[in-house]
């Protein structure tokens, strides 16, 4: 499959402008506001977040590409979840900040906010951790219920090396590079990872609106078509999947 990078290091890869010069320059996440943590296989830092496929629309690639606006996903399901009003703080912090009066506190355990949580684990062996845990208080600042989200992009096949290190010497490039999408992890890693999560979740007394998966759009449309085509919608409860998905530079609601 051919393809071209869309968005490096936060950037249309032809931005001359300063804070994208400094960004490729730096090494700079945008969206994190830290050094990038997507590597290549050898460990050198990527920096690519959105391929464009030659026959389709930009696809985000970078996990952390979804973090966009201070994570707003998160708050996102939080308002999903638990209603309009919310404020998120790290797990830490949660329950000793103050909210405004009507908004609902939110704990959020996770990557740069808090310790990721384990599942716990029901059989002999195995166990998963989860993205995201949102942990609502009450007023006296005990756990009053929970949701969990996972996060997903789309891993890449194929090889974008040549491309990234032009960009990165600040030169044009003028072809296509052989990176293409593995669409297959779908079928192998996301869907059953989903299953299983939310099967140890809906045994969760506290999580009674299940777990929410946050994608880019053309996963989430390649996670409809494996299932046939047409997802129904149901409301919030154990056990319950709910698919956000997001575009570059366009938010898609559930």
């Amino acid at each position: 499959m051919a393809s071209r990078i869309y968005e490096f290091f936060g950037y249309d890869p032809t931005d001359c402008s300063g804070a994208a010069l400094q960004a490729r320059r730096n090494m700079q996440c945008p969206f994190l506001g830290s050094t990038c943590l997507k590597t290549l296989n050898d460990g050198a830092i990527s920096g690519v977040c959105t391929i464009k496929p030659k026959t389709s629309k930009p696809v985000i690639c970078c996990p952390y590409r979804l973090y966009a606006n201070n994570y707003e996903v998160l708050a996102d399901v939080a308002r999903e979840a638990f209603g309009q009003a919310v404020a998120l703080f790290p797990a830490h912090m949660a329950q000793s900040a103050k909210v405004s009066p009507g908004e609902c506190k939110v704990a959020v355990f996770g990557k740069r906010w808090g310790k990721e949580l384990r599942l716990p684990n029901r059989g002999k062996s195995g166990g998963y951790f989860v993205d995201w845990i949102l942990a609502r208080l009450n007023d006296g600042g005990d756990l009053a219920e929970f949701v969990a989200a996972e996060v997903q992009s789309i891993d890449t096949t194929g090889n974008y090396r040549q491309e990234r290190e032009s960009y990165i010497n600040e030169h044009g490039f003028g072809g296509w590079s052989t990176a293409g999408l593995n669409w297959e992890n779908v079928n192998k890693r996301i869907l059953p990872q989903l299953i299983y999560k939310g099967h140890v979740l809906r045994r969760e007394r506290m999580c009674n609106k299940g777990l929410f998966f946050i994608c880019p759009a053309p996963v989430y449309e390649k996670i409809r078509e494996r299932l046939g085509g047409k997802l129904y919608e149901y409301a919030l409860q154990p056990g319950a999947l709910t698919l956000m998905w997001y575009d570059v530079g366009e938010k898609d609601n559930r």
